[in-house]
């Protein structure tokens, strides 16, 4: 949206706390998105949008369908240690015995605290404007009952126009001529041989998609989509086919 209107955006999230601090093993913080958003003169603008988190459940979700082992230094566990099994993980994420790491992963080693940082800065922001809840209390559950309770989101959303600052065509002629740059930058010779930048993947991506008619869907997932069609109501009564079972049918 900032993009489009000829702006830089910038936003991030707070959420369930699933990330452990550096050099800690309680869940403090949420996978903590931070996102922006910088107008280009190509196709498509440069966005990049990633969890402060190594990992994220849905990751480990993903490994799980595909009967993989989590990567060490992903997840550490209330002793002290960095998991790999996929299924223990996800049944102790759930009872708040483990947690994921920050970019970086786990110590200090390859910079973990870096990610930590950035883990906390967003949940400053997105908790200290509005006295927002944090740590346990966004935990979906009242500790004391132990019923469900609202989890209270916190987010911030800034847009800098840049046109206040500079010519827009200015600008997006200058960020383009930048990331042209390294995109003809020297590539690993034992790597695919192209250089990507932010928001260019997923550009590729749905230009392929829509070209081939859709988005494919693995086994795995199409199952757990019919499955939840039996398990929730009114869900079966709003979707009695799915798009990929009328095809199939």
């Amino acid at each position: 949206m900032a993009t489009d209107n000829g702006c830089i955006g910038f936003t991030g999230t707070n959420a369930r706390p699933s990330i452990a601090p550096t050099f800690g093993v309680e869940p403090c913080m949420g996978t903590n998105p931070l996102t922006f958003g910088i107008p280009t003169d190509e196709e498509f603008p440069f966005v990049i949008d990633c969890a402060t988190s190594i990992n994220q459940r849905g990751k480990i979700e993903k490994y799980a369908r595909l009967g993989m082992s989590t990567p060490k230094g992903m997840v550490i566990d209330i002793h002290g240690n960095e998991r790999t099994d996929t299924e223990g993980i996800l049944v102790d994420m759930v009872k708040g015995t483990c947690a994921l790491c920050p970019m970086g992963g786990a110590g200090d080693e390859l910079a973990g605290y870096k990610g930590y940082g950035w883990a906390a800065v967003v949940e400053m922001l997105s908790t200290a404007f509005q006295s927002g809840e944090f740590g346990p209390l966004l935990s979906g559950v009242d500790k004391e009952t132990g019923k469900p309770r609202p989890m209270r989101l916190g987010h911030f959303f800034l847009a800098i126009n840049v046109e206040a600052i500079c010519d827009l065509d200015t600008f997006k002629h200058n960020a383009g001529n930048f990331l042209r740059f390294v995109r003809g930058s020297t590539k690993d010779p034992k790597g695919p041989g192209r250089i990507w930048t932010a928001g260019e993947p997923e550009w590729d991506a749905r230009v392929h998609r829509t070209a081939a008619g859709g988005v494919m869907v693995p086994p795995a997932l199409l199952k757990d989509m019919k499955d939840l069609r039996e398990y929730l109501p009114g869900i079966k009564d709003k979707y009695p086919q799915f798009p990929f079972e009328v095809e199939h049918s």
